[in-house]
């Protein structure tokens, strides 16, 4: 791993940092904006090339029309890459969510936090949901590049209103 640079506090419990990022689809998207309809899902990526981005996303495919559909929830998976490169990603993998470009990293450093590897600057992988309130209800951020938040598990966090269910 590279050196890290890491939002250093969780933001369980707490406001998610609003942010705006233009999207494979060729629209900008605010968190905000989303969170009108519903809880939102953020899922910090590294790149294009991260193997284990590509399974998590599709993950997070398999389950979006469903979540949109049943309870108005949007995935928003920023990937700290430019739009060429995801748009190639989004159709290599045929994925059903559009991907979001954060070639800085500032808005996976609001978050998860960066690291500086042999590609640049990459985002720690991360999953958050946040609720129609703008509140984060569920952090996980990866201690290894495999440590990943699957859809289906997050599908059931949400019906379960905002529980782990896995609990009791």
């Amino acid at each position: 791993m590279g050196d890290r640079s890491i939002a250093g506090v969780s933001l369980e419990r707490s406001q998610a940092p609003d942010f705006t990022l233009e999207s494979t689809a060729g629209e900008k998207v605010t968190l905000s904006d989303t969170l009108e309809d519903g809880p939102s899902v953020v899922l910090i990526n590294r790149g294009h090339w991260c193997s284990f981005c590509a399974e998590q996303l599709q993950t997070f495919s398999e389950v979006s029309y469903d979540l949109w559909f049943n309870d108005g929830v949007d995935i928003l998976p920023v990937v700290t890459d430019s739009i060429g490169p995801l748009t190639e990603m989004r159709d290599r993998y045929d994925l059903d969510v559009q991907l979001l470009s954060d070639p800085g990293g500032e808005v996976a450093s609001q978050y998860s936090g960066t690291e500086e590897t042999g590609r640049g600057t990459t985002g720690i992988a991360a999953t958050y949901v946040i609720d129609g309130d703008g509140n984060v209800r569920y952090e996980q951020v990866a201690d290894h590049p495999g440590d990943r938040t699957y859809g289906n598990f997050v599908r059931y966090f949400i019906r379960g209103d905002f529980a782990d269910p896995f609990d009791g």
